[in-house]
C-alpha cells in the first residue's frame, strides 16, 4: 500500500512540476507553483518525512507564492 502512496505522490509531482513550466501568465504559475509546494509536501510526508513535508508547506505552498502575488500587484500597480 504505501509504495503506491508513493507512486502516486511521484506522479503528482512529475505533472504539477510540468505544470508550473508549461504556465505562461505569472498570476496564474504563482498558483501552480503553490499546488507544486503542496505536492512536494505530499510526496514528504508519503516517505516519512514529516519535519520536511511541514517546512516545505510553509515555504513552498504558501510563502513563496505569496510573495510572487505580491510582486506582481506591486509591479503592476506601478505600471499604472
Amino acid at each position: 500500500m504505501n509504495e503506491v502512496v508513493i507512486a502516486v505522490a511521484l506522479v503528482w509531482v512529475a505533472v504539477s512540476g510540468t505544470a508550473v513550466v508549461l504556465t505562461r501568465d505569472p498570476l496564474r504559475q504563482a498558483f501552480v507553483a503553490g499546488f507544486f509546494g503542496l505536492a512536494l509536501a505530499f510526496l514528504y510526508l508519503s516517505l516519512q518525512a514529516g519535519d520536511v513535508a511541514l517546512s516545505q508547506i510553509v515555504v513552498g505552498a504558501i510563502a513563496v507564492p505569496l510573495i510572487v502575488l505580491l510582486s506582481l500587484a506591486k509591479v503592476r500597480k506601478d505600471q499604472e
